[in-house]
């Protein structure tokens, strides 16, 4: 890397020495990364967010919640084990593109049905890998994630100055709306319930309760979650209205996972959201959608310095005192200062403080800011789908 790339003669850093580079990162304040390419060849530009997990790059890559996101990852074995169509959480890849220390290797795992390298060029999206990680993971929690540019061309071709420019330019995710985007386009069912050994997913063959899952940018482990709990699942688009799931008599309503920036998201999720509210249905959000119900109570939310990615975040059960590994994918955060009165702040973050989850003080409506569901990550969080389906069957026992 260099800083300031006026002179386009590229400096290379000694551990390149040896061959001529094939990719390119550039930050927005002029530092350049050089390193090798794989997947896809071309450029695109995001927003750099660094994750901590130590396996699940499949389903981080597939996690809508990285749109407009290129993922740095802090562990250096990526694509080690291959990739397998069991492990995709959507059917195609979010994040615009990764970020490795070393180079991807040939996978080494039974599930593996092929490597990293080729699933990323079918799927059109750009890796570099030979990065200083580590630096650049210190650069993004000291400076705010940057908006980026990031090129990958075999003849080492780079135009330093436009990248730079790009970078610069690209109006990032504040006020941006992304869920629109990532959102299925039309309702369908869902019955695949989670993963487990020897049989892999199984159908859903007995429900207990009718869900209308709103997808902001859900993940499959999700619904495979609800599924497990008994709950037979019906997913709406995004911009579904109050009028179109309460159409469906739902015994709740779950509000999923996305990305960009919640704010802009409300514009049309929180008059649907204050409608289900007035019906006095069980309601539970993740992420995006934790963000979006706090919104329709009258919270407000905040973008983070650097966000939290990765599949090791200690959350703090204020109520019980237990704390929780978890999974978390965000970059905004609701602001606990603004809470109302009658929602109670039920999760923090032991890393920072900042809001991990909210319940209504009178009403089955609760939320958490992680990822309960994990893919990857630890699963101390499942018992979340129990409680929702016992929220549930409570209501209809009354």
């Amino acid at each position: 890397h260099r800083q300031c790339p006026h002179n386009p003669e590229p400096t290379m850093p000694a551990a390149l020495t040896s061959s001529a580079p094939t990719a390119c990162l550039v930050l927005a304040d002029g530092t350049i990364f050089y390193g090798r390419g794989f997947g896809a060849v071309g450029d695109t530009v995001a927003e750099l967010v660094f994750n901590t997990a130590m396996t699940g790059y499949q389903e981080i890559m597939t996690d809508p919640s990285y749109a407009g996101q290129i993922v740095t990852f802090t562990f250096p074995h990526i694509g080690n084990v291959g990739v397998t169509p069991e492990d995709d959480e959507t059917a195609e890849p979010f994040a615009a593109g990764m970020v490795v220390k070393w180079d991807p290797t040939e996978p080494s795992n039974w599930r593996a049905a092929g490597d990293l390298a080729d699933w990323l060029t079918r799927r059109g999206r750009i890796g570099i890998g030979g990065i200083d990680t580590r630096r650049l993971t210190r650069a993004i929690r000291q400076q705010g994630a940057p908006h980026v540019a990031l090129a990958h061309d075999p003849e080492g071709r780079f135009d330093l100055e436009a990248m730079v420019a790009k970078a610069r330019g690209w109006r990032g995710l504040v006020g941006l709306d992304l869920a629109r985007d990532v959102s299925c386009r039309q309702s369908y069912r869902w019955d695949e319930m989670r993963w487990a050994w020897p049989e892999g997913y199984k159908r859903q063959t007995e429900t207990q309760h009718r869900v209308v899952a709103i997808d902001y940018g859900a993940k499959r482990n999700i619904l495979r979650c609800l599924a497990s709990a008994g709950c037979d699942v019906t997913v709406l688009p995004a911009t579904a209205t109050a009028e179109d799931v309460l159409a469906l008599n739902p015994d709740g309503v779950f509000l999923s996972n996305g990305p960009g920036d919640p704010a802009a998201t409300g514009s049309y999720a929180v008059p649907m959201i204050k409608g289900v509210l007035e019906r006095d249905l069980p309601v539970f959000g993740i992420c995006l959608g934790h963000q979006m119900l706090a919104l329709a109570l009258g919270a407000k939310t905040v973008k983070m310095n650097h966000g939290h990615h990765g599949a090791n975040h200690p959350v703090k059960d204020l109520e019980t005192g237990k704390v929780e590994i978890t999974s978390m994918n965000h970059g905004f955060t609701v602001d606990g200062q603004t809470l109302p009165q009658g929602v109670i702040e039920t999760h923090v973050s032991l890393f920072d403080g900042s809001n991990c989850g909210i319940r209504v003080s009178d009403r089955p409506v609760f939320s958490v800011q992680y990822h309960p569901e994990a893919s990857p990550g630890p699963q101390d969080s499942y018992y979340l789908f129990e409680r929702f389906a016992a929220a549930m069957s409570a209501r209809k026992a009354a």
